[in-house]
This record gives structure tokens, C-alpha cells and sequence, in this order.
């Protein structure tokens, strides 16, 4: 798990990117240090355990799910076989997302379909279980961050979430 924060600029947005892990991630680490700059914190999860304890300690305005993320962190053991990948741990996540009020924009990253049909019926689940986007991978990085925007300019008219200890403007958005 892990948090970037600014020493100079504390951050005003924060971004829950969580990543399964099964192949290369560049995207996943290029995003914290392309956002940084902006005041956005990008607090990275590589299980559904990790994720869930970030969503209970640090208010999340947007999220970025995997649904291939997997429920318990991975052990780092000499000759051990690392568990396959399923959507157990995504579903888990977006669950815990649904459940927070005001729930935040989400994200979904899905593996590859096999089938058109297997991607039309997985595309409907996650816009019905209120997936504001579905990506597919592998994953882009222009892609992720045209959708960011799209995010920003829909849920926060794009301006930034005001941050927690400022509760005078009832509409929680900073000018």
C-alpha cells in the first residue's frame, strides 16, 4: 500500500488505485507521479485487504478498480505459486465503494473477454453495479486519465473536492 503526498501542497483530491498485479503495471506507477503535481493523491492497493483499509481511514472522490485484484496480499515466498487471478476481490471493493455516502466515481479495469458476449454481459454488470467507466485491458495511461477528466468535469464540475477539515461550503467543492 502506498500514499504520495505533496510536503508543500497537501493533497485535494484522492485517487484509490488498486491494481492486481498479474502482468507489467507501468500505467499503475506512472499515474501517482503524473497526478502528484496536481494535489492528487493516489493511494495504491494491491489487495482487497489493502484497498478496504484505505476506503475505512481516507475519504476516496474517485476509485480505480481492478477486478483482478485479489483479496489477501500476495506472500513473497521462495517457490510458492501466487494465486490466480479472479474478480472476487474487485467485487469486494466496489461493494465497500457503493456502500459510502456519498459513494465516489469508480473506475473499472476488467481483463480481457474472450467473447463479444462475454464482453457485452460484463460491460452492463459493471454500469449496473454504477461503474462510471469500464476499461479494458491492457490498460492505458491516456485512456485512464481521458476518463479521470471526464470524472472531474461530471462529479466535481470540474473543480476539486474541497478537503475534509473545510465543512463551511455544503457543496464540498473548492473554487
Amino acid at each position: 500500500m502506498q500514499q504520495q503526498t505533496s510536503n508543500n501542497q497537501a493533497p485535494r483530491l484522492n485517487l484509490l488505485l488498486t491494481y492486481g498485479g498479474w502482468r507489467e503495471r507501468p500505467a499503475v506507477e506512472q499515474l501517482p507521479q503524473l497526478l502528484h503535481p496536481l494535489g492528487i493523491q493516489a493511494m495504491q492497493a494491491d489487495s482487497g485487504e489493502e484497498a478496504a483499509q484505505l476506503i475505512r481511514t481516507t475519504p476516496v472522490h474517485i476509485a480505480v478498480v481492478d477486478l483482478e485484484i485479489p483479496v489477501q496480499p500476495r506472500q513473497e515466498h521462495a517457490g510458492e505459486q501466487r494465486p490466480k487471478p479472479n474478480s472476487e476481490g474487485g467485487l469486494r471493493i466496489l461493494k465497500l465503494l457503493r456502500r459510502l455516502d456519498p459513494a465516489p466515481p469508480t473506475i473499472v479495469v476488467r481483463p480481457r473477454q474472450a467473447t463479444q458476449r462475454e464482453r457485452v454481459r460484463g460491460l452492463s454488470h459493471s454500469l449496473r453495479d454504477g461503474a462510471f467507466a469500464v476499461l479494458d485491458r491492457p490498460l492505458h495511461i491516456e485512456a485512464l486519465l481521458e476518463v479521470l477528466r471526464r470524472v472531474l468535469n461530471r462529479h466535481y464540475e470540474n473543480l476539486w473536492p474541497r478537503p475534509q477539515e473545510n465543512q463551511g461550503d455544503p457543496t464540498g467543492i473548492s473554487r
